[in-house]
């Protein structure tokens, strides 16, 4: 069996109608199995005006907005229906592959269970670390107990970063979990898209050091951290600048707790690259990452890294060569102050900015995303192959 005789059922909470890492890696694989000759069948919500085109046959999937304060972009899939389930007979998936454990993805591994088709997860964020960043931090064992009873009823797990891999096999999530990790578009994420005129417009000197946030703006992203980071430098007169790009429903709250940033706003592409390169310092005080696309895009861009010492930086942060890590507490002072004294001389010292920013860019050279799609296939023919050879045993 090779990738050309696989029929892929995906089914994601989000595809392509916002943008996020996740989906931007769920994108780039349908692009990989399409153009080794597989054969890709999509399931997630739909919108009217969504961030990007899809890569694939998207089908839509019944969903309401997420129901949870400041996530009202995103939507929640709430079931298959009849008319998806009519599209999958149709389809004959021989895997099934589950980005994201909402309720879709509870039916459609139910569906799969129920027509013996082999299913494979892929773990792109840490779920159950959400309800703390909305004062429901008591939920966190019990999200914990509802994913292991998911993922122990899938064939196998796929997760982005060896460290997240280590945590879920302390969680007890999965036996058998591999590493699908993530690469970088380097025509994108490069140290020559730096331009200091574009700095110049957004309001940075050329000698002022820019501290620069990307992503989604939601609380689960550190922002709090991150603000109050920020604040402590500027107690400790700590000269620096702040760049935000990227947008979301904190933003306003970030607007008000970072007085004088500039806020560049939601960037992809050839735009994205630029503002990326064109700051000093990536400072990334997130937990909930599983991988940590945008420190590998900001490796690859030149920058150092400050970064929380969590699943996903830990894999791709080498401290005190590309950048340095921090062990979050728990507290918000705490962390910030332990932040504020490993970014101080970043801000200081544009030697060191040079040598682990340079050291950083070398790093992101070796990931390559061709070769690292090509592992969820390979899982995907495992998974499929141990199934018939488990039928064909039972039946002797």
């Amino acid at each position: 069996m090779d990738t050309s005789d696989l029929r892929i059922a995906l089914f994601s909470g989000n595809y392509n109608y916002t943008l996020d890492g996740a989906n931007q890696a769920l994108n780039r694989l349908v692009r990989s199995l399409l153009g080794n000759g597989a054969a890709v069948r999509v399931y997630s919500p739909k919108v009217a005006n969504p961030d990007f085109a899809a890569t694939g046959d998207l089908v839509g999937l019944p969903n309401v907005p997420m129901p949870v304060k400041g996530r009202g972009d995103y939507r929640m899939p709430t079931h298959l229906g009849a008319r998806v389930k009519r599209d999958l007979a149709e389809f004959a998936p021989n895997i099934v592959h589950l980005s994201s454990p909402d309720p879709s993805g509870h039916a459609a591994l139910r569906w799969a269970l129920a027509h013996d088709v082999p299913v494979l997860a892929s773990v792109h964020t840490r779920f159950e670390t959400y309800p703390r960043y909305y004062n429901m931090a008591f939920l966190e064992p019990l999200i914990i107990y509802m994913l292991r009873r998911y993922y122990h009823r899938c064939d196998a797990l796929v997760a982005p970063s060896q460290s997240m891999i280590d945590e879920l096999r302390t969680m007890r999530m999965h036996d058998d979990i591999g590493l699908w990790s993530r690469g970088v578009d380097r025509t994108i994420f490069s140290s020559a898209r730096r331009d200091p005129e574009w700095r110049r417009r957004i309001g940075l000197a050329d000698d002022d050091v820019a501290i620069l946030f990307l992503g989604r703006l939601v609380m689960e992203k550190g922002l709090d951290v991150f603000a109050e980071t920020i604040a402590e430098l500027r107690r400790r007169n700590v000269s620096h600048k702040v760049m935000v790009i990227g947008d979301g429903p904190a933003r306003g709250w970030f607007e008000a707790n970072l007085p004088g940033a500039a806020f560049v706003g939601f960037k992809t592409g050839d735009g994205l690259g630029q503002a990326l390169a064109s700051g000093d310092i990536f400072f990334n005080p997130s937990v909930t990452e599983t991988f940590g696309n945008v420190t590998l895009e900001a490796m690859a861009s030149g920058l150092p890294v400050v970064a929380a010492g969590a699943t996903g930086s830990t894999s791709l942060v080498a401290e005190g060569v590309t950048g340095r890590l921090v062990a979050p507490s728990g507290s918000t002072d705490a962390d910030a102050a332990a932040f504020a004294d490993v970014l101080a001389p970043y801000c200081t010292d544009r030697a060191l900015r040079a040598a682990h920013g340079a050291a950083g860019e070398t790093r992101a050279s070796e990931y390559s995303w061709e070769a690292i799609n090509q592992v969820v296939a390979d899982t995907y023919i495992r998974v499929i192959e141990s199934r018939r050879a488990a039928r064909a045993s039972a039946a002797t």
